[in-house]
């Protein structure tokens, strides 16, 4: 009976690796320090009741953003891990195992579980807030997507430490993810860790396009829209037809491991490119669905800081719904070495060129809205303008890379690399940043730390350019992707240690990050925003107090042009401001809290472990679990209160005491 035990857990946990051991030591101290926090402080029912039950949009917001952190960090640490590997030739430092296992996950996080829920998070906490609304459109099914996303997320990262991380690649390209050559259940975690993500991603996608559509405040036709909402629209918009692709195109793959079928095996009739197609017909949308967004915050965040409109508003608006559309267009581009003839290469290198062109547009109507404008220079706009060189150096490598005669050179070299992490690092990871220092004052009722926040800035981008220029450069002298070691006669040391260098100087600006944040709670009473309105901004947002309340707005405001906050406050300045009669207060009805949400997504973070392990019992146990709670919220009618006048009353006059209200 030992015997079978010791047999089992040395094939259920990951062991005979120090860093493994490390992990799981760190783990368990963290779940201990939790628990005992928790219990000491009598706070359980206060996180049931608060957060884990929570259907506020804003509360869900900030639960994505913190997991996004967590997230990376994670995938902070592999990119550490590989780049001292790298950092001289034939450094033993990692096994090519565990190499490969840290550069799957590495992408796979940082693509779908850092980069999506910080941008679902900044949906969260921003969208309703600018377009007037009270909350999303389906709240509790907004509660479910983030608990179906942190299910999947554990899913995935449970595999570092039970069963073995997958390593086929973080796109997983057969055959290597196939059985035959990847029997370990590591790419079953991989599945079914994004599986369960993914319905969670297509979820938000669905609410968010519903909410903008249909919960505008009166009077905000689709052009007075702030810019940040149109870029959410747009990508919402690829969510819903890219998702699909990738869970039709997973859950193929699972059926040649799970079933033994053979869509993506020769030797059965099956074919590998077409699950490379499938694969890059969402995986190229998807590098859109994370940038997009990022463009509608740096569009409000120079409109801000330069105190000007927006220059080119519908030329951006077009822009982005033309980016969403021709994303679908240019997912061949990734193999152009493929051999599929000089026909379709050119149709894919067109429309890749193409695509740059309302993207670069972008750049210029940002230019112009700073020109001759009053700028001011806090975190949110130096990371904007750290933005525009990185995202146009990557923007040209991604030209040349369109080139397909070129390609035949770059492809798969560290040139493709460095160009992929310029446009993600600099795009996404600095757009993302850029919004949650312009929108925490919002978030939390108090503002950051602004010298502890260059530090970081100048850390990350200083660390960047080291980081990346040198893999440029590499890629040209023949260094391949996915290079566990190399030898000393091929001249790569050099640049490669540069590289380590500033990967290591980025990751100290996390923790520069991490110490802001940890300051900002401290000296909370210090810098609180006693305005609501502390950039003096534009959008209506900032017209409600900080942290904004549960419900938003008291009454819903009335929109007559485009950046209405700021026009409001022009005409008040200018004495133009009529006084009318305060609208007359009345109960507002709010969704009630739910336990099924989370409740749903541990059954299906069952049912995904016993997919994984190939357990009948814990895929049934989840399965019916899931359907137990859908039928419970079906027949569920006590799901919605009304918030009395006098509470709205009470809660206005705590929040506005002291401030100056237009």
């Amino acid at each position: 009976m030992w015997d079978e035990v010791k047999s089992f857990a040395s094939d259920f946990f990951v062991t005979g690796d120090p860093l493994i051991y490390g992990a799981d030591v760190s783990i368990g101290f963290t779940l201990i320090a939790v628990v005992a926090v928790l219990t000491y402080f009598r706070k359980w029912r206060w996180l049931w009741r608060e957060w884990l039950t929570t259907v506020d949009h804003k509360r869900i917001g900030i639960l994505y953003i913190l997991s996004a952190f967590l997230m990376l960090f994670r995938g902070g640490v592999d990119a550490l891990l590989m780049r001292t590997q790298l950092v001289m030739p034939e450094f033993g430092f990692l096994a090519p195992d565990h190499y490969n296992q840290i550069f799957t996950t590495h992408g796979v996080i940082m693509i779908l579980f850092m980069a999506m829920p910080f941008m679902f998070g900044l949906f969260n906490v921003m969208v309703p807030l600018q377009i007037g609304a009270r909350d999303v459109a389906y709240p509790s099914l907004n509660a479910l997507s983030f608990w179906l996303f942190f299910s999947g997320a554990m899913l995935f990262n449970l595999s570092f430490v039970i069963g073995g991380s997958p390593d086929a690649g973080w796109l997983a390209y057969p055959p290597y993810s196939e059985l035959m050559y990847n029997p370990g259940v590591g790419q079953d975690f991989y599945i079914w860790g994004i599986q369960i993500s993914g319905i969670g991603s297509l979820m938000t996608g669905i609410n968010f396009i519903v909410t903008i559509l249909k919960m505008r405040a009166p009077g905000m036709k689709l052009m007075k829209m702030p810019m940040f909402p149109w870029s959410v629209l747009s990508s919402c918009i690829a969510i819903i037809f890219s998702f699909p692709i990738l869970t039709a195109t997973l859950a193929l793959l699972f059926l040649d491991r799970y079933a033994g079928a053979h869509f993506f095996t020769l030797d059965g009739g099956g074919n590998p490119m077409m699950y490379i197609n499938l694969i890059w017909m969402w995986g190229h949308p998807e590098v859109y669905i994370i940038v997009l967004p990022a463009f509608g915050i740096f569009s409000e965040i120079v409109s801000t800081f330069s105190r000007k409109k927006l220059f080119g508003y519908k030329s951006m608006v077009y822009a982005m719904m033309i980016i969403s559309i021709l994303s679908f267009l240019v997912w061949a581009h990734h193999f152009f070495t493929m051999g599929t003839g000089a026909d379709v290469n050119a149709f894919f290198a067109l429309t890749t060129m193409l695509i740059a062109i309302p993207t670069g547009a972008k750049v210029f109507n940002w230019l112009f809205t700073m020109f001759r404008g009053k700028i001011t220079f806090e975190t949110p706009m130096l990371w904007t303008i750290g933005f525009i060189p990185c995202f146009v150096t990557g923007g040209l490598t991604g030209v040349l890379l369109s080139v397909a005669p070129a390609d035949f050179q770059f492809h798969n070299s560290y040139f493709l690399v460095a160009h992929f992490h310029h446009v993600i690092i600099g795009g996404v990871v600095f757009g993302y940043f850029a919004g949650l220092y312009y929108w925490w004052p919002k978030l939390f009722g108090f503002k950051l730390n602004e010298r502890i926040g260059k530090w970081a800035f100048w850390f990350w981008n200083i660390g960047f350019y080291l980081c990346f220029m040198p893999q440029y450069v590499l890629g040209l002298m023949g260094m391949t992707r996915r290079v566990v070691t190399y030898g000393w006669d091929k001249g790569w040391w050099e640049m490669n240690l540069v590289s380590t260098i500033g990967a290591v100087l980025m990751g100290i600006a996390f923790l520069f990050q991490v110490w802001q944040i940890a300051h900002g709670v401290k000296h909370r009473e210090a810098n609180l925003d006693t305005t609501g309105d502390p950039w003096n901004g534009r959008t209506l947002e900032w017209s409600i107090p900080s942290p904004a309340p549960h419900y938003n707005f008291a009454v819903l405001p009335q929109v007559t042009s485009q950046d209405e906050w700021w026009e409001r406050k022009q005409r008040q300045d200018q004495g133009e401001l009529v006084k009318t009669t305060p609208q007359k207060l009345a109960p507002i009805h709010m969704p009630k809290n739910s336990g099924i949400p989370i409740i749903m997504s541990a059954c299906w973070f069952v049912a995904g472990f016993g997919f994984v392990f190939h357990w009948t019992w814990f895929i049934v146990a989840g399965l019916a679990g899931v359907a137990i709670c859908m039928l419970a919220h079906s027949f569920n009618y006590d799901t919605d209160y009304y918030i009395p006048v006098e509470e709205i009353e009470r809660t206005e006059a705590e929040a506005r005491k002291g401030k100056v209200i237009a």
